[in-house]
């Protein structure tokens, strides 16, 4: 291959990989002198030369969590560079669950979160999307990549929770007898507000052409009300649906979270 395809623009190689575990989905046709990894499941990625490569990790989606009138699960976040520098070497991926529906129903739980480990344990962490709010104490919405829906109104626990700044965004508040939608990845895309009828819808998830045409990821789960909230785009589940797997989509009201994903690509 010529020197001037294995050169960034500022004089910085381009990685290369020399071998992957984990059984990544390896794709050289979706984008000339490229090749895209994707891993749907957690293994390595062997790097021959250090230099740039670009990237893109989300986290695993917050569940709704086991009740007819939670909150939608907030997605996972959302990481992507297309520079990243990798280190030469074997570089651990870990691609994050989607958070359960618990058998205690207010003890709703966030998705784990996804990261490729470039040196010294040090690299970029997608977080793993927040839970959605329940109707009764302590089921209170809970922060993530993207945050959880609050549940139906009553005490403290109406609330949205925040996203992590730069990764995702607020779950929405809960209104009377319906709940919020969980946040979604990318920019201001934010649950929408139950109200007494219908719940949140779930904010929209990163839209990305790394694959080669456009994908969305990480959007946030449709909240509980009379008419279910619709969950955002890019596998966010509607009420009581769950999240869609290696989406980072977080889980609508009574609904599981989608696990998240890893995509690295060199060339």
């Amino acid at each position: 291959m010529p020197l001037m395809n294995l050169v960034s623009a500022g004089g910085v190689p381009k990685a290369t990989v020399n071998a992957t575990t984990g059984s990544p989905t390896v794709n050289n046709n979706a984008r000339a002198g490229k090749t895209i990894y994707a891993f749907n499941g957690s293994g390595s990625i062997t790097v021959g030369t250090a230099g740039t490569a670009e990237i893109l990790v989300v986290g695993g989606g917050g569940a709704g969590g086991q009740s007819t009138a939670t909150g939608g699960g907030g997605a996972g976040g959302v990481l992507y560079d297309d520079s990243a520098y990798l280190n030469s070497g074997s570089l651990t991926v870990t691609v994050g669950g989607g958070g359960t529906v618990s058998g205690n129903r207010i003890a709703l739980q966030a998705g784990t979160s996804s990261r490729i480990v470039f040196s010294s344990q040090a690299g970029p962490i997608a977080f793993g999307g927040g839970g959605g709010g329940g109707p009764s104490a302590p089921a209170i919405a809970t922060v993530g990549g993207s945050g959880g829906g609050g549940g139906p109104a009553g005490a403290s626990y109406l609330f949205g929770a925040t996203g992590v700044l730069g990764q995702g965004n607020s779950g929405g508040d809960g209104a009377n007898s319906g709940s919020g939608g969980g946040g979604g990845g990318g920019a201001a895309n934010a649950g929408a507000i139950g109200n007494s009828n219908q719940g949140g819808a779930g904010g929209n998830g990163f839209a990305t052409n790394i694959n080669g045409s456009s994908v969305t990821y990480a959007g946030g789960g449709g909240g509980f009300g009379n008419v279910l909230g619709t969950g955002g785009t890019g596998g966010g589940g509607n009420g009581g649906n769950a999240g869609s797997a290696n989406t980072g989509g977080g889980g609508g009201s009574n609904g599981a979270g989608g696990s998240g994903i890893v995509i690295v690509v060199v060339g």
